[in-house]
């Protein structure tokens, strides 16, 4: 077997991967936490899907190759496929949005909770092994079978905690503890599921061994976390917006600043009435003019209608 080397930078990958999975299980708990107060189906799956990106793709993802930066082979050169990597994200995106969906949605209870934590944690698990297979050698890679049973039992694990977490945490305090031990299963599990395999040597050589350098994974690393944190904060601000200037519902708030507010309906109403012609005065008929005899007999009349 050869000799394998998982820090190979020192503590510089596993701190840097262990900050990435608090960052995004942080901010996936508040997008969570936005959720559970929308009011409206479409809204709360907005948040879901925001915190889908953060949770399965920063927290998750991203410190699983952030941490392979530091995997080597010293008698082997290391090479990744971009393909089975971009699969493995999308892997770990989806499961972790289809189990935010299923608690996100109706009465929390613990069996449902479970359900989506196993299919959560499979989906981790198949991000994890799909991105290994895409981790070229001069040989094969072999796992022992223990202790990949194990990873995916912390994994399993770790995403029903998790899921828990997005239904019942609340405030900055426990928001931060919840997201630390998030961090800390997803650290575990990957490191697990990196002990369990060894490589076996083959007569390949460096040629035989086709992909990117890890190095080079730094540039979709970035390019991935830029465009991620990014389109979270386009869309928590939109959400945002929407719920400080509408009541949940759609309609427009009647406050300070959305009393004014006008509708491109109700302009265009507002512009039929003001340009329909005004209809035309009808002609009054000019009170005749009141003479003495005209009062004269008027004033008899009276008489004669008072007197029985």
């Amino acid at each position: 077997m050869a000799e394998v080397h998982h820090f190979t930078y020192g503590p510089f990958n596993p701190i840097a991967a262990f900050l990435l999975a608090f960052l995004g299980s942080f901010l996936g708990l508040l997008c969570t936490g936005r959720a559970r107060s929308a009011r409206t189906r479409s809204r709360r799956n907005r948040w879901l899907m925001i915190a889908a990106f953060s949770i399965g793709g920063a927290a998750i993802w991203l410190m699983h190759f952030t941490a392979m930066l530091g995997f080597d082979v010293p008698a082997s050169p290391v090479r990744f496929d971009m393909v089975l990597t971009m699969v493995s994200l999308a892997l770990c995106v989806f499961t972790v949005g289809v189990g935010l969906l299923v608690v996100g949605h109706g009465r929390r209870s613990f069996g449902k909770t479970v359900v989506a934590g196993v299919l959560t944690g499979g989906g981790v698990v198949a991000m994890h092994y799909t991105g290994m297979a895409g981790m070229h050698v001069s040989g094969r890679l072999i796992f022992d079978k223990p202790l990949v049973a194990a990873s995916a039992m912390i994994a399993v694990v770790a995403a029903t905690t998790a899921l828990w977490f997005t239904q019942s945490v609340k405030g900055w305090v426990p928001i931060t503890g919840a997201a630390v031990v998030m961090a800390i299963a997803v650290c575990g599990m990957h490191y697990t599921a990196m002990a369990a395999m060894s490589v076996e040597l083959a007569p390949v050589g460096a040629e035989g061994v086709k992909g990117i350098r890890p190095l080079l994974m730094i540039v979709p690393i970035t390019v991935v976390t830029a465009a991620t944190i990014l389109a979270m904060a386009l869309s928590a601000l939109q959400a945002m917006t929407e719920e400080v200037f509408t009541d949940g519902a759609g309609m427009p708030k009647r406050g300070v600043h959305a009393e004014n507010a006008w509708s491109l309906k109700q302009a265009s109403a507002m512009q039929m009435r003001r340009s329909r012609p005004s209809p035309r005065p009808v002609p009054t008929r000019p009170s005749p003019q009141k003479t003495p005899e005209t009062e004269l007999a008027g004033s008899a009349s009276l008489r004669g209608q008072s007197t029985p």
